[in-house]
């Protein structure tokens, strides 16, 4: 993946996405070690609330899918807590394959509408 392959889809993703109060953007951030996912509300420009793999409990000898699909069941918890229901999956250009899909997954799984 070349780095500006990924950034023009980022671009062409955000021109479609845009996080509000009630429907905030579910930003996924991936490194070669870790996965982050931030809630954002656009219009304030604010973050809400954001998590990452660091944050896990009990992650020793999984994989990354399985760690990503565990980060997704915590934000989405940690999201119905807060009242958020629906949120606009921003998949920042990665492609919606392995660790980005596997968060979506478990978000979905919490209760979290995209």
């Amino acid at each position: 993946m070349s780095l500006e392959g990924k950034k023009r889809r980022h671009i062409r993703v955000r021109k479609k996405i845009s996080g509000t109060p009630e429907r905030p953007r579910l930003c996924v951030f991936r490194s070669n070690r870790y996965i982050y996912a931030q809630f954002i509300d656009d219009t304030k420009q604010k973050v809400l609330f954001g998590a990452s793999s660091l944050q896990l409990k009990d992650v020793k000898g999984k994989n990354k899918i399985a760690i990503a699909y565990e980060l997704g069941k915590f934000v989405g918890k940690i999201a119905r807590e807060k009242g958020i229901e629906k949120v606009a999956f921003d998949r920042a250009g990665y492609k919606y394959h392995g660790r980005v899909k596997a968060l979506a997954d478990g978000a979905r799984e919490a209760g979290l509408k995209f």
